[in-house]
């Protein structure tokens, strides 16, 4: 008989049912179409639950980076430079808006943006537009150096929070300390709303914009009136109201996880082909996704061994600059990306598992890399 599948990431309701709560008033009010009481709601509490002055629901956290883009004033021509290491959904809006995205390295502290490579990048491109770093699996990346950074040469910074909900940085949440902030809640976010995003500013104006932009752009007239291109990206009553029980939740969520990579730290501490992620003494994060890196062992023959025992893992995002379809496009900074990538693998952090479920990883991984020996 097949073990039952344990799952890398995936939904995790609420089990007080808070989300059925705000999505049954929607049904009650006839409110499920895009906008609505939900919407707002989601707006300002997450907003609160980061510290952030303003935010504008979307359809994803995608269209919340393109958004921010065009925010910024990025326009065809311009350049961003943008963390390699990191999902093709931060690189693909900068090519929506026919911007020219330049890639950085990572470093080893943060497995983020290194801010070494951001300040070459930025001496060869000193009138590049933003600057998009990512806090990858949770990790905040070193968000000071790189604002110092930022603020010398001019130029906006945007963060992609799209997996670091949660986490804070200097007692700041994640995405609140850029000028834009970018937030996801697809399936396997540590809160869902099966599928949005959000982004958060200071700026009301901005979002303001933001949130007329993505309303299809319409003038103030009774006719329908455009005098901007615009977009159908505004987050429905119904999804919201998923959003605003999950919301309830969220340190809960953030709890699990931490225990989730405590109890992998601990159970192979002990053995020598396997390291972890950076902790750094002022960040503390969600570990949306505990990951490790493996030294004198391929990360496939790993996760072939875990997939034996119906275990999903999954390895560390492919770096930007060495996808096919960004080839093209210059890259600073050293191998750290690479590295990353080619020795890394995300183990399951499903917020539903049991300690039996944690122990079946562990005891695989343990099994395989001693007939590795």
């Amino acid at each position: 008989m097949e073990k039952e599948r344990i799952l890398l990431a995936s939904p995790h309701m609420s089990d007080e049912g808070y989300e059925k709560e705000y999505i049954k008033e929607a049904f009650d009010t006839n409110w499920i179409a895009p906008l609505g009481a939900n919407v707002n709601g989601f707006e300002s509490e997450l907003a609160e639950y980061v510290g952030t002055g303003h935010a504008a629901a979307l359809v994803s956290g995608t269209s919340a980076i393109h958004m921010a883009l065009k925010a910024a004033g990025v326009g065809a021509g311009d350049i961003v430079i943008c963390q390699s290491l990191t999902f093709s959904a931060t690189a693909n809006p900068i090519i929506y808006q026919d911007a020219i995205p330049v890639f950085v390295d990572s470093n080893l502290e943060t497995w983020n943006m290194d801010p070494k490579s951001l300040r070459t990048a930025l001496k060869k491109y000193p009138n590049a537009k933003a600057v998009l770093v990512v806090h990858l699996y949770g990790l905040a990346a070193q968000l000071d150096e790189i604002m110092e950074i930022c603020e010398e040469f001019g130029v906006t910074l945007i963060e992609d929070a799209a997996e670091s909900l949660g986490t804070t940085y200097k007692g700041r949440s994640t995405g609140t300390i850029g000028k834009y902030g970018v937030f996801s809640f697809n399936g396997n976010k540590i809160i869902t709303t099966s599928g949005g995003g959000m982004l958060v500013s200071e700026d009301e104006e901005r979002i303001a914009k933001v949130r007329f932009w993505s309303t299809q752009a319409r003038d103030k007239a009774r006719h329908y009136q455009h005098s901007e291109i615009g977009y159908n990206y505004r987050m429905s009553n119904i999804v919201a109201g998923i959003g605003r029980g999950q919301l309830k939740v969220l340190n809960d969520r953030i709890a699990k996880k931490r225990y989730i990579h405590d109890f992998y730290k601990r159970e192979l501490a002990d053995l020598p082909q396997v390291s972890f992620m950076p902790e750094n003494d002022w960040s503390i994060s969600n570990f949306w996704l505990s990951s490790i890196l493996l030294e004198g062992v391929d990360p496939n023959y790993l996760m072939d061994e875990l997939e034996k025992e119906n275990i999903e893992s999954r390895p560390i995002w492919k770096p930007m600059h060495m996808q096919p379809v960004f080839e093209k496009y210059d890259y600073i900074g050293g191998d750290i990306a690479q590295t990353l990538f080619e020795s890394g693998v995300c183990l399951p952090s499903d917020t539903k598992m049991t300690d039996d479920e944690l122990y079946r990883v562990t005891e695989t991984i343990k099994r395989a890399l001693a007939n590795e020996e």
